[in-house]
């Protein structure tokens, strides 16, 4: 499976999962979470990790509507894109510190989001779920990170205080 930015930026926004009523944090381990950085073209160092882990609550808070846009704008110091004229149009190439490069990513993934698919990054509708989806449905309806889980439960719940009543 190809890895985007998509998946780097929900990979970042679903590292803090609940589990069992109990807050997780996903990238916590340092050799798990460099390794999986490398498998999305990071770098895998510490500095990465850290940065990455520092922006996670920004990319979040954003994500969910609790800070403004202009909060991820220190992430994005000294990145630029740069274009590049081929034979088949043109090519964007991204120059950031390597060790902020997956945070760039992220951030500019979360931006291409909102400008091509507004409203389809969004928190899933569980409230005990801490977890981010995007919808890629034809009309906009998902509601939750995955009907599985969190859209069964809560559809389950629904059904149960319906046939109590």
């Amino acid at each position: 499976m190809v890895s985007t930015d998509e998946d780097l930026l929900l990979l970042i926004l679903n590292s803090t999962p609940v589990v069992d009523g109990e807050p997780r944090d996903l990238l916590a381990d340092s050799t798990r979470a460099r390794a999986t950085l490398r498998e999305f073209g990071g770098t895998g160092t510490h500095e990465e990790w850290d940065a990455v882990r520092s922006a996670r609550p920004l990319l979040q808070g954003v994500a969910r509507g609790e800070l403004a846009s202009d909060s991820l704008a220190p992430l994005l110091t000294d990145a630029c894109r740069v274009p590049h004229l081929t034979a088949t149009g043109l090519d964007w190439s991204l120059t950031a510190p390597p060790d902020r490069q997956c945070v760039v990513r992220a951030v500019l993934a979360w931006a291409d989001l909102r400008e091509v698919a507004p409203g389809r990054l969004r928190p899933c509708a569980n409230d005990e779920c801490r977890l981010f989806l995007i919808d890629r449905s034809r009309a906009n309806t998902a509601r939750w990170c995955s009907m599985a889980a969190c859209g069964n439960r809560l559809k389950a719940r629904r059904h149960y205080r319906r046939a109590r009543t």
